[in-house]
């Protein structure tokens, strides 16, 4: 009976290897789509164009300014991010917090955040300071929809305890994605909610790479401007 009971779970566990292995794969192969494809690529550019031109060019202007009135220091702010094969790239966006504290170090943003500014509070609450990253998209260093970039220490911490977490490095990351979409944006102060939630964020980046087509990232992007219009980002 226990020779059975050894046989049955051994093969079990051969089906979920295998499970496992086709995974990988379905993953490897989509991500090498993703990667390559001509099509992504020219509608990040066209449609970002289409952005600067018709909504950049008086946005960026409204917001540049607000930001000079509301605190002394630079427009924008630059981060270090994993991009695209485990790449680091200067991450673009609207500062949102005053220059005189410290918001490079581990510790996640909160609603009623002191480190923020007046005008930054509505930039980080609408999801407007990620607005910069087209910039990005131009250069090639992101996509519009894709895993959403970490920064640095936030992705060794990560690491530490997700498996397979460098397989969202296969593609572009972008400035909006799948998890986001779904309430999976930004962190939590709570240490083991955190860890539920970016396990989740990062299911739902493979699941997006897994599932890649170009109706996706229309169907991604559409409920993002909705949100954003609608303020159900949940964006702090």
């Amino acid at each position: 009976m226990l020779q059975t009971f050894l046989k049955r779970r051994e093969t079990a566990v051969i089906a979920l290897d295998n499970d496992l292995n086709r995974a990988l794969d379905s993953i490897l192969h989509k991500a090498e789509i993703v990667k390559t494809s001509t099509s992504k690529r020219l509608f990040d550019v066209f449609f970002t164009s289409l952005l600067f031109v018709f909504v950049f060019s008086w946005l960026f202007p409204i917001i540049i300014l607000l930001i000079k009135l509301s605190s002394k220091g630079p427009v924008f702010f630059k981060q270090e991010r994993i991009g695209l094969n485990g790449q680091v790239f200067k991450c673009y966006k609207f500062r949102s917090m005053y220059t005189n504290v410290r918001n490079d170090v581990f510790m996640p943003a909160l609603k009623d955040d002191c480190r923020f500014t007046k005008i930054g509070k509505f930039l980080r609450k609408t999801n407007l300071d990620e607005l910069p990253q087209a910039i990005n998209v131009l250069l090639g260093d992101m996509s519009l929809v894709g895993p959403r970039p970490h920064p640095i220490p936030f992705h060794n911490e990560y690491a530490t305890y997700i498996d397979n977490i460098d397989l969202r490095h296969l593609v572009k990351p972008g400035i909006t994605g799948l998890a986001q979409i779904n309430g999976y944006r930004g962190d939590v102060l709570d240490r083991e909610e955190n860890k539920k939630r970016t396990a989740k964020r990062i299911a739902y980046d493979l699941e997006y790479i897994q599932n890649w087509s170009f109706g996706l990232d229309i169907k991604i992007i559409a409920t993002t401007v909705a949100q954003m219009i609608g303020n159900k980002t949940n964006g702090h």
